[in-house]
């Protein structure tokens, strides 16, 4: 579903059109960098449009190679860059963002998946601010005709209905986070920091208003970044599409400096080790979110691995990851319980494997 919203014009967040503005002085950089945030979102001059679909001159919309699951939420991505002052490359990791960056993510469902472009209803966007103290999270969510979004400090829960790929109804309730759940997943070394701008998540082609291009070769075209990174190869295999899947969705938490170091995963796809994986790892404690399972990952054995019985549950005391979805992922279930399967016993994986 990547790239959904990008596609052609941006695709429509509510079910009529709303009024475009003119184009102002672009953003509001001094609302963006201020102390106290704004209580709508509109103050910050992202968009043209009442509801954030046309993105003022600045504002530049970009995907991810693989995007984090959200509860099958459609996402729409920006990036702001102040003038003459681009992101820096950062070896693999995060790209090196100048104050005045601002990362924009709005979250929405369409009434059906399988008409992503029709009646979509914007739920929330947030906001990642880089300010002269360090990086600020926001999140604003919508009104219910989406022509608005107010500042939500506190979280809500929001009832949300639509139709899947395989057509059937899911009622679910979108747990909007709060600031401190915020905190949870953007946090490295105690300071609150991006996960998704990072050369191996962008090395990717997007369509712009003057034609499809690289995206990492735009940025550096249009001033967003300082230098074009070396190439990566797209994820392609069963190993790298698995490692790739785990990178985005686990690692901003299980590494060496994240929230969940203490669990001795390390999920990066830059990490080389399997037992670091978590191939015959076993869990630093024991309890009933293990299943009664022996090891993390139990290669050939997907069915008694500890990463997977987690993935698949949807129990607040067991389920990883444990904030940003109340569904289990099908899709990436499926995927990296083949790749568990395919494992000989020291965690590798035959390029050719389908």
């Amino acid at each position: 579903m990547r790239g959904i919203f990008l596609a052609g014009a941006l695709a429509l967040l509510v079910g009529a059109a709303a009024p475009v503005r003119a184009a102002a002085d672009g953003p509001n950089m001094a609302a963006l960098l201020a102390e106290r945030p704004s209580p709508t979102l509109s103050a910050y001059r992202l968009f043209r449009d009442a509801g954030a679909r046309i993105p003022n001159p600045g504002v530049t919309p970009y995907d991810l190679v693989t995007p984090l699951f959200s509860d099958y939420a459609l996402k729409q991505r920006f990036v702001v860059a102040p003038p003459g002052a681009p992101a820096r490359l950062n070896g693999d990791d995060v790209f090196a963002f100048p104050v005045g960056a601002v990362l924009v993510k709005t979250f929405a469902y369409p009434a059906d998946l399988r008409a992503p472009d029709v009646e979509v209803r914007p739920i929330e966007t947030r906001l990642l601010v880089r300010q002269r103290a360090g990086w600020a999270a926001m999140t604003y969510v919508w009104d219910a005709d989406g022509r608005e979004a107010r500042l939500q400090v506190a979280g809500a829960t929001v009832p949300v209905q639509f139709r899947d790929a395989e057509g059937a109804l899911r009622e679910i309730a979108y747990a909007v986070p709060n600031k401190n759940q915020c905190k949870g997943c953007h946090a490295s070394d105690n300071a609150v920091t991006p996960i998704g701008p990072a050369p191996r998540h962008l090395d990717r082609e997007m369509v712009y208003a003057d034609g499809r291009r690289s995206q990492l070769a735009h940025w550096v075209a249009t001033g967003l970044l300082d230098a074009a990174p070396p190439s990566v190869s797209a994820p392609s295999t069963l190993d790298a599409r698995a490692r790739a899947y785990l990178d985005v969705n686990c690692a901003h938490c299980h590494n060496p400096q994240g929230p969940a170091a203490n669990s001795g995963l390390d999920l990066r796809a830059a990490q080389t080790d399997p037992a670091l994986w978590g191939v015959r790892k076993r869990p630093v404690a024991a309890g009933r979110a293990a299943g009664g399972f022996l090891f993390a990952i139990d290669p050939g054995r997907p069915d008694s691995s500890i990463l997977l019985h987690r993935m698949r549950s949807t129990d607040p005391g067991v389920m990883m990851p444990e904030l940003g979805r109340t569904l289990a992922h099908r899709e990436g279930v499926d995927l990296i319980a083949r790749w568990i399967a395919a494992m000989d016993a020291d965690g590798a994986v035959p390029d050719n494997t389908p």
